[in-house]
């Protein structure tokens, strides 16, 4: 059963997000940027296709830094057992159009679901981890690793380099790698896109995949 109180996290630092962009009319025109594209054919939905992959449904998944809903959404259509957090709540506001799927407004360095710590795969889609506010990285992971079943998938996409978003800031996969495994994560596997192309030294883009150790 869902737990509604205490609070699912305490209130964090501002995240590097908050202060590229927030207010109802910024989360408004964030979610047209994808139905535009979305209209335009483009797929929108590699994130959850990986993870049906990784972990086939009724799996549990966490969308960690969810924004408007659109992976945690495709998630629940497609048959997996979906919460999405994230700590605008702006964008949580618009994801929660779906009455289907669970959103809430928390801070990932204190992520605290209580009850709901069991999930088979915890995601960081969209570039969440370079948005995070600085210096919170370890703590995202520890909190995240402590919200996973034994041997699940932490899986987290995220750009590389001068392919960083504006407003982001730059994270190396040595300090990446480093501090999941500090968090209990022992790494599994690397590509460069959500379909599975090969990871090379001139990617600009970073897919990777860690287990909770213990499974």
């Amino acid at each position: 059963m869902w737990t509604t109180s205490p609070p699912p996290s305490r209130p964090g630092p501002p995240t590097r997000w908050a202060g590229h962009q927030r207010g109802p009319e910024a989360a408004l025109a964030y979610r047209q940027r994808f139905l535009d594209l979305e209209a335009a054919g483009a797929d929108l939905h590699g994130e959850a296709r990986f993870v049906s992959e990784l972990a086939p449904p009724p799996s549990r998944v966490l969308d960690a830094g969810c924004g408007y809903g659109r992976v945690a959404s495709e998630l629940t259509r497609r048959g997996h057992y979906a919460v999405g957090v994230d700590a605008d709540p702006d964008l949580v506001a618009l994801a929660q159009e779906d009455p289907r799927t669970r959103f809430v407004v928390a801070d990932l360095s204190t992520l605290d679901l209580r009850t709901e710590q069991e999930f088979h795969v915890v995601l960081l889609a969209g570039n969440v981890v370079p948005f995070l506010a600085e210096g919170t990285l370890a703590a995202v992971l520890e909190r995240l690793t402590a919200h996973l079943v034994p041997g699940g998938h932490l899986v987290a996409g995220f750009a590389l380099g001068d392919a960083v978003p504006q407003g982001a800031a730059p994270v190396s996969l040595d300090d990446y790698d480093r501090l999941a495994r500090t968090a209990g994560l022992s790494y599994i596997a690397r590509w460069s896109t959500w379909d599975r192309q090969p990871f090379g030294a001139d990617s600009t883009y970073a897919l990777s995949v860690h287990r909770r150790l213990g499974g």
